[in-house]
């Protein structure tokens, strides 16, 4: 965990060096250099406080309470017009002075004021996003952290504090000599904050960060976005067995399925209700392809041994937004013909007791109650049917047969499409929230996506606007994508037009369909009206 908040703070110190800095740089020069002594200290703990608290609160507190995501920005950028006014016009800035006295026993304007201007750093500050603040923005959506996420956030935070802190102290020193012109000093430096907060609301900060390249992508490469810090922040550790019984270990009792909406093709079951028999629970959701692939061994499965006491309970936790609605799971769970009993976990209540992480994923659970076998992901077939047969006590009669597609060959990993949990992003800088106009780099490396024209990037999903397009460099033979929404794809694969997608429901579509393997680059041009969630290969 040490080397993992190391990483994270080396993060924000890269983020704090790279463009994305460029359109606070000169807030916070200015910031510093008005008034003395604590003030740039105050500056960077008002922005760290602000930063942590959006990164980690305001997101799922703005959806609470039905405000746009983009409104913290706006009130950004509204506290830097006030901090510019205090500067430019000396009789209201005393009394904005006087109504933060109380931030200290000193000189209000050095703490108070500064505070203030940190704090609106805080929210209009757009990092270039990686795994660390992937991570933290995931965990964030789903209300579920503990000290690990909040000590990456502070971490990355801090780092990036670091840096601005910097530059604070060195406008204060630049403009030390200047201290007789204090008037026009200040004058000045509010003229310098009032332009940066309108390029602020005309996006020009956006199109600063797109001109020029990024020079830390090396840096980033070489420490959040390494295999190991990528595995500290996903990895998972294995549950402990209490014993081995009959050759197989025991996890002990098996968690409650605690309903998160509505049961389909079953009345409601409890995992005390099912002593007796063998009990397979399959964590899945409706449009992830590596599921959609278990389901044919599932319901395989289920017509050879629910005869003989096993009872396989799909338990359904959404992914995105459209997959918590009843009507399309039990659209979904009849499309797919699954006879065995499926329940909604829309509150993630049954992934958190199982403390899941993967879909899809299988827990065996004996005639007693207690778990047995986990697996996660795709594969190994055979050796979880020979493990349901062992708990039944079945010896005789062939294993089914259901050809296993589960991919070997090295391809593109799942890719979403939304900011939370984006990554091999490369393009203008991402605005959660916030309609943005893209532009496509002048090359893109492989696994990596990109945008162009007009986008509105959300948490979780991507919805575009004029002109919009997507740029994605694969490698795989299938590649699938979630859409939802109303209106058309245009697919097209190396520059040559493949299909179009009429999109008309919330849904897994086939984008290439190729018997070898393509590393090829994917552009899709969107009607507006459509919803993109994530990219899985095949």
């Amino acid at each position: 965990m040490v080397v993992l908040l190391g990483i994270a703070f080396a993060a924000g110190v890269i983020t704090a060096v790279s463009p994305c800095v460029l359109p606070v740089l000169p807030i916070v020069l200015a910031g510093g250099a008005v008034g003395a002594g604590r003030r740039p200290y105050a500056i960077v703990a008002g922005m760290l406080s602000m930063f942590v608290v959006s990164i980690l609160f305001a997101s799922w507190l703005l959806d609470k309470l039905g405000l746009p995501q983009d409104l913290l920005r706006s009130l950004a950028i509204a506290l830097l017009f006030l901090v510019a006014a205090t500067l430019l016009v000396p009789p209201f800035g005393r009394l904005v002075e006087r109504a933060l006295a109380p931030f200290s026993r000193r000189r209000a304007g050095d703490l108070g004021g500064g505070f203030l201007l940190g704090a609106a750093l805080g929210f209009a500050f757009v990092p270039c996003g990686g795994p660390i603040l992937a991570y933290v923005s995931a965990q964030s959506a789903a209300v579920s952290f503990g000290f690990k996420t909040v000590g990456l956030a502070v971490a990355y935070a801090a780092g990036a504090a670091l840096v601005l802190l910097a530059i604070a102290l060195g406008g204060q020193r630049i403009a030390r000599p200047l201290r007789t012109e204090a008037t026009r000093l200040r004058a000045a430096l509010g003229a310098v904050i009032a332009v940066a907060a309108f390029a602020l609301v005309f996006n020009l900060d956006t199109k600063l960060q797109t001109s020029v390249p990024s020079w830390t992508s090396f840096l980033q490469r070489h420490t959040e976005n390494t295999a190991y810090a990528r595995n500290k922040l996903y990895k998972r550790s294995a549950p402990k067995a209490v014993r081995v019984v009959k050759g197989l270990p025991d996890y002990g009792p098996a968690p409650a399925i605690h309903a998160g909406g509505d049961w389909f093709n079953s009345k409601p079951l409890s995992i005390a209700s099912l002593r007796g028999k063998v009990v397979l629970i399959d964590f899945w959701t409706y449009s992830c392809i590596n599921c959609l692939r278990t389901l044919p061994h599932l319901e395989a499965w289920d017509a050879a041994y629910r005869k003989r006491g096993l009872v396989i309970i799909g338990v359904h936790t959404p992914e995105f937004a459209f997959e918590h609605v009843s009507s399309n799971v039990a659209a979904a769970v009849k499309r797919l013909g699954i006879q065995y009993p499926v329940v909604q976990d829309n509150d993630y209540a049954t992934w958190s007791a199982y403390a899941n992480q993967y879909w899809p994923a299988e827990y065996l659970v004996d005639k007693q109650g207690h778990v047995r076998h986990a697996h996660f992901g795709e594969g190994e077939y055979p050796d979880t049917e020979r493990l349901i047969r062992q708990l039944l006590g079945v010896d005789r009669g062939r294993l089914t047969n259901v050809a296993d597609t589960t991919p070997t060959e090295l391809m593109t990993p799942e890719t979403y499409l939304g900011s939370a949990r984006i990554q091999n992003y490369n393009g203008t800088p991402l605005r959660t929230g916030l309609e943005t106009t893209y532009a496509f780099p002048s090359s893109l490396a492989q696994h990596h996506v990109s945008y162009a024209g007009s986008w509105t990037i959300e948490r979780e999903r991507a919805l575009p606007g004029a002109n919009a397009r997507l740029r994605l460099h694969f490698v795989a033979k299938k590649v699938f994508l979630v859409l939802g929404g109303r209106g058309s794809v245009q697919v097209l694969v190396d520059g040559k037009s493949r299909q179009t997608l009429h999109v008309d429901s919330d849904r897994l579509y086939t984008v290439v369909d190729s018997p070898r393997t393509l590393d090829a680059l994917l552009e899709l041009r969107f009607s507006p009206g459509v919803e993109a969630y994530s990219f899985t290969f095949g």
